[in-house]
């Protein structure tokens, strides 16, 4: 279980004397502990583990869209299926569980920004807002009512005490299930309340402790990205909120030439290759084309040959800070970090400014299709248990001509 004693260095230390393994000056017994429930294997551990160790468990599940309609449908959360699982390991463990409905608000925070941005020519990242708005701020409340000293999720993330008082969040030890990416927006205060017991552990390991616990949701399927979106269909629900983002429109080469027509805007994204109906070698001149740009306000699919990809300037918007002293406080010259532009890339080496309207990255050695909407996270180095600086939502980006001089 990640512990949560003083941090000095690249990761958490051992629990310090004192201290429960959640980081508390009391014992287990006295410590409450609400549990997010998605009814997944990584939350139910959670729970289970912190039961068995003594903790006062009240486990939490919100109900955010189908209210049960989904109750087989695969790679769903939060939904029918899984509201059923959470409460099966909470009656098999023994503590208290409970259904909120958030529906509405999670309509309201989450899938009506996702169609909105996927109309203004943006890629999205819903998980993230979920647990900005929904997970670490309203399930906030409702911890603080239930009189919680700690709210507990099944992320793949560590979090620790640090010199200064404050807490850190780390990537997570195993490089492969870190979740980092989709919790930059995390707050200081956030981080008071937060812990992450799955930090230091590999997925199979917890997959084992669930058939030792004897957990029916053990060999559970992990969940979808975008867990709202029915069989994986994105498009059928923006269609449904936007109808701009299918209107049709040109595909229009970087040099100028119209080579075509799409049917919206919403089925591309920055760095796409496959699926833009571009098969005349005359037009197309025989190289593959990829998607360079996406102009919303003209309904145009900007496309070009991959080296009109390159980005060398990241500019950022909505900036969350959870590294040492203030953001507007960064060097003048930039700050040395590493950022993950997409949650699948390695973290990359950069140079961090803060500017009066956000932040802008300057990427030393550059990168392809990096997309409006996406987030940008900032590391302390690229190492599998650095320190999460904080991140921002991608604006607009700028060539590999472009220096940190133009910001």
């Amino acid at each position: 279980m990640t512990t949560d004693a003083l941090h000095t260095g690249a990761a958490p230390l051992p629990v310090g004397a004192g201290l429960n393994s959640l980081g508390f000056a009391r014992a287990p017994r006295d410590t409450r502990v609400v549990v997010a429930m998605s009814g997944g294997v990584d939350s139910s551990v959670v729970a289970t583990l912190l039961a068995r160790e003594g903790y006062d468990v009240v486990g939490v599940t919100l109900q955010l869209y189908d209210h049960g309609s989904a109750v087989k449908r695969k790679g769903a959360c939060c939904a029918g299926q899984d509201i059923l699982d959470a409460r099966r390991v909470a009656e098999r463990v023994g503590f208290p569980h409970y259904v909120l409905d958030y529906e509405s608000r999670f309509r309201e925070k989450v899938i009506d920004p996702f169609a909105r941005s996927y109309a203004a020519g943006e890629t999205p990242i819903p998980c993230v807002a979920c647990n900005q708005h929904i997970k670490f701020a309203d399930l906030f409340e409702t911890a603080r009512d239930l009189g919680a000293d700690a709210l507990a999720t099944g992320h793949y993330i560590s979090s620790a005490a640090l010199a200064d008082g404050g807490r850190g969040l780390f990537r997570a030890a195993d490089a492969d299930r870190d979740q980092s990416y989709f919790l930059f927006a995390t707050t200081r205060s956030q981080l008071e309340l937060l812990r992450f017991p799955l930090g230091d552990l590999p997925k199979a390991q917890v997959r084992e402790i669930a058939r030792e616990c004897g957990l029916a949701v053990a060999e559970k399927a992990d969940s979808q990205d975008i867990c709202f979106v029915p069989q994986g269909k994105y498009t059928e629900v923006i269609e449904k909120l936007r109808p701009d983002a299918a209107e049709p429109g040109e595909i229009v080469h970087v040099d100028g030439r119209v080579l075509g027509r799409h049917t919206g805007i919403m089925r591309y994204t920055i760095g796409q290759r496959r699926g833009l109906g571009l098969t005349d070698a005359a037009m197309t001149g025989g190289e593959p084309l990829y998607v360079v740009r996406l102009d919303a306000a003209a309904r145009r699919v900007i496309v070009g040959p991959r080296a009109a990809l390159a980005t060398r300037l990241v500019r950022l918007r909505d900036v969350n800070w959870i590294g040492d002293g203030e953001f507007a406080d960064l060097p003048a010259s930039g700050l040395e970090v590493c950022v993950r532009l997409r949650s699948t890339r390695p973290p990359a080496p950069a140079l961090l400014f803060a500017v009066e309207d956000g932040a802008v990255v300057e990427l030393m050695n550059g990168e392809d299709g990096v997309s409006p909407g996406q987030g940008c996270v900032f590391y302390e180095n690229a190492g599998p248990r650095a320190r999460v600086l904080g991140g921002g939502f991608i604006r607009a980006t700028e060539a590999v001509g472009g220096t940190a001089a133009d910001r």
